[in-house]
C-alpha cells in the first residue's frame, strides 16, 4: 500500500514533468540524481527510519520520475541514472546507500531492456568520490581531509569532472548505440 509520502513524491514528479511539457512541449532527457546518505558504522545502529529514508530518497524518486517522464519520451530520448561506485563495491559505513546504488544499477539495466523497443536509451553514471555537500555533511574533519585519497588519483573528483559523462550519454550523436551501461568514473582502477 502506498503511503502519503509516496503519493506526495509521485505527485511532485508528475508536476515537474508536466511543467517541462508545458514549457518545452517535449522531454528528451531525464537525469535521475537524488541521494541521501549518513555514515553508520554498525548495522545494529542503522534504524528503520534511517533505512526507509535512504530507500525512499534514493530509489522511489527514480521510479516516480521515470514513470512520469516515459510517456512523454520519444525514440532517441535518454534516461541517465546516477549510481555510485558504492553500488559496485559496497561501502562498509554506507550499507543502506550502497544497497540503493546497486539497485539503481539493476534498475538501469532492467529499464533499458524494457525501453529498447521504444528507442529510449537508459544508462547510468557511477561516480567514485566527488566533492559535494553530501560527502562532507556527516564526517569528522580528519575523514574529510582523507576523502578520495584511496583512488589511484589520490583525490576526489570535482562535479565538473563528472558532468561531461551526462552530456555524452544524453547526446544521441555520441551515444546512440549505448544503453544499459553503467559508466564508472572513479579516478582510476
Amino acid at each position: 500500500m502506498r503511503g502519503p509520502q509516496s503519493r506526495h513524491q509521485s505527485s511532485c514528479c508528475r508536476s515537474a514533468v508536466d511543467g517541462v511539457i508545458r514549457e518545452y512541449e517535449k522531454l528528451d532527457v531525464l537525469v535521475n540524481k537524488a541521494a541521501f546518505q549518513v555514515h553508520t558504522y554498525d548495522i545494529t545502529n542503522l534504524t528503520e527510519d534511517h533505512f526507509d529514508e535512504t530507500i525512499k530518497t534514493n530509489l522511489y524518486g527514480y521510479y516516480h520520475m521515470t514513470r512520469a517522464a516515459v510517456p512523454h519520451m520519444k525514440s532517441g530520448s535518454a534516461i541517465i541514472n546516477t549510481g555510485s561506485v558504492a553500488g559496485f563495491e559496497g561501502e562498509k559505513t554506507l550499507v543502506d546507500y550502497s544497497m540503493t546504488k546497486g539497485g539503481i544499477h539493476a534498475f538501469t539495466k532492467a529499464l533499458s531492456s524494457q525501453l529498447i523497443p521504444k528507442g529510449i536509451r537508459v544508462n547510468a553514471v557511477a561516480p567514485g568520490p566527488v566533492w559535494t555537500p553530501l560527502n562532507a555533511s556527516d564526517r569528522e574533519a580528519e575523514d574529510v581531509s582523507q576523502f578520495g585519497s584511496g583512488t589511484p588519483m589520490k583525490r576526489p573528483a570535482q562535479p565538473e569532472e563528472i558532468a561531461p559523462a551526462y552530456v555524452f550519454l544524453a547526446f544521441s550523436h555520441c551515444s546512440s548505440y549505448i544503453t544499459g551501461e553503467i559508466l564508472p568514473i572513479v579516478g582510476g582502477y
